[in-house]
């Protein structure tokens, strides 16, 4: 076994990071601090840059990199991405050693996730799917919460890499399980998140303060974490992205693209899921009406436009 065993977490390991972006840069940096050899890929040099300013390694290939490393992690935009890069010419499986350890944490779609798991382990590797939650800044502290899918050795073997890059890490099961818990509690906060700007924007109209309402709602039965850790509205949660004119802690883009693999997924399980269903059809008015780029949780201003 050419990766580091539970036993053995203080032992360094060569680890190759693709896709250094906005998660995946202050995730790898975090790994190098830990005292591992990082190899990071991205098609961004100014993000290549930044990991090797903070004491890592440039690869010059996909192939190069897999072909070093004992542990891969990839952070990529989608499930096609996530495809290519470990099954396509050139690409992670073709070149990584049997027994390598696969850790994906981008968020795609189940059926990509079980796909690539399988060709891992036909390749005689051991591969998890670990999506995250805790936005760029639970990635720069290191306190990310991490949603894993696939066997208990990878997940054991993977659990002492995602400690350094998270506080919370949460074994669902089997694989592609770890994208399935993301979708679900993604869709959760997309419908919730709704439900409490339609409950400012009424209380608007009628009349009642936002104050007011936060100060009820959140000690009696609407409580909930779109509403007290992350208010919509300026004013009652000062940390809240409301009070920063939405500058995203969770882009409304990313939510959508979140709520729509929810939709997949639905579709493919043949479950119910009229709010889910709702809530992906809101979110792309709202991208699509410029929202794109704002923080999720903007999307009170476009329910307020629409009264």
């Amino acid at each position: 076994m050419n990766v580091k065993t539970v036993w053995e977490e203080t032992m360094p390991s060569t680890i190759g990071f693709i896709g250094l972006g906005n998660m995946g840069g202050p995730m790898a940096i975090n790994l190098v601090k830990a005292g591992h050899r990082v190899l990071g890929f991205d098609l961004s040099e100014a993000a290549v840059a930044l990991l090797t300013d903070a004491g890592g390694e440039k690869a010059g290939s996909v192939a190069d990199l897999a072909a070093q490393a004992d542990v891969v992690v990839t952070m990529l935009p989608a499930g096609k991405h996530v495809r290519q890069i470990y099954q396509g010419e050139g690409g992670i499986l073709d070149n990584a050693r049997s027994g390598t350890l696969l850790i994906d944490s981008s968020t795609i779609d189940v059926d990509s996730a079980r796909a690539v798991s399988s060709a891992a382990e036909e390749k005689g590797m051991l591969m998890v799917d670990a999506p995250v939650s805790g936005g760029v800044a639970g990635a720069a502290a290191g306190t990310l919460t991490f949603m894993v899918g696939g066997p208990d050795k990878a997940f054991q073997e993977a659990k002492a890499f995602l400690d350094i890059m998270g506080k919370t890490i949460v074994h669902a099961g089997g694989a592609g399980n770890g994208q399935a818990a993301k979708i679900c509690n993604n869709m959760i906060l997309g419908i919730s998140m709704i439900a409490v700007s339609e409950a400012f924007v009424l209380a608007e109209k009628l009349g009642l303060d936002a104050q007011k309402l936060y100060d009820v709602s959140s000690t009696a039965s609407g409580q909930c974490w779109s509403l007290t850790s992350y208010c919509p509205v300026p004013g009652p949660l000062p940390t809240s992205p409301a009070n920063r004119d939405y500058q995203p802690g969770f882009a409304a883009a990313m939510m959508l693209k979140d709520l729509k693999l929810a939709q997949e997924a639905a579709n493919s399980a043949g479950a119910a899921t009229p709010l889910g269903a709702e809530a992906s059809s809101l979110y792309a008015l709202y991208c699509n009406s410029g929202g794109n780029e704002t923080d999720f949780s903007g999307i009170v201003n476009f329910l307020r436009g629409a009264g």
